[in-house]
């Protein structure tokens, strides 16, 4: 199984990423931003936590327009799959492959810590190895995680089972409580906490670590 990992100016968890893929049984290429294709027989395409240009204009904005991200909207629509975390939901966002924004956190206030998820559906490969309504504790480290989309969107996300996250305590005001989402193919995930900071013993639990055994294996014996 080959996974991609997409490297932006100001990255911080491609590496993270790369690991927990690789822990997982994963070949990993890491692919800078201005490249203009992925590897032909990529599987899963990730995009990492960061703060990708310096957050100028909105966060994710101008790395939704890096030439690579073209080979990663053609990826999804042709049915791979994506992985975006943090940073990288919000490129998901604006690439329009993921429906939502993310806003500024309610207390406009920078947040680092570990939080509390409920696993909200496991009919997809990302949460395979988790049970619907488990808990997992993860990080996250985001100042614009506030997730909003309008009343017509939240319906379809809810009745079609794309909600795959939910925080316990709300951390950041998201609407519903949203800490992931899946796309209506249920192929392209976008979360903001960081299952990749807790995929080791060494991180302190390995919560995350599922995520990526559970999404390695499925593609592997597909």
């Amino acid at each position: 199984m080959h996974a991609a990992v997409i490297v932006f100016p100001g990255s911080n968890c491609d590496r993270d990423m790369a690991v927990a893929f690789e822990q997982a049984g994963a070949k990993v290429s890491m692919i800078w931003h201005k490249d203009a294709e992925l590897p032909s027989d990529v599987d899963v395409v990730g995009i990492p936590g960061g703060f990708s240009f310096g957050d100028y204009l909105r966060c994710g904005a101008i790395a939704a327009n890096s030439p690579i991200c073209r080979s990663v909207i053609s990826h999804a629509e042709r049915g791979g799959f994506v992985l975006g975390i943090c940073n990288g939901f919000q490129v998901l966002t604006e690439t329009g492959l993921l429906p939502g924004v993310l806003l500024r956190n309610a207390k406009l206030k920078y947040i680092c810590k570990n939080v509390e998820l409920k696993v909200e559906n496991t009919d997809n490969v990302f949460t395979s190895a988790y049970e619907a309504g488990q808990s997992i504790t993860v990080p996250i480290a985001h100042h614009d995680g506030n997730y909003f989309a309008d009343a017509e969107t939240l319906a379809k996300l809810n009745g079609e089972g794309r909600v795959a996250f939910r925080y316990s305590e709300n951390p950041n005001g998201a609407i519903e409580d949203i800490a992931g989402i899946l796309s209506p193919n249920k192929r392209v995930l976008g979360m903001m906490p960081h299952p990749e900071r807790m995929a080791d013993p060494v991180h302190g639990a390995t919560d995350g670590a599922g995520l990526f055994s559970g999404l390695v294996g499925q593609l592997t014996n597909a």
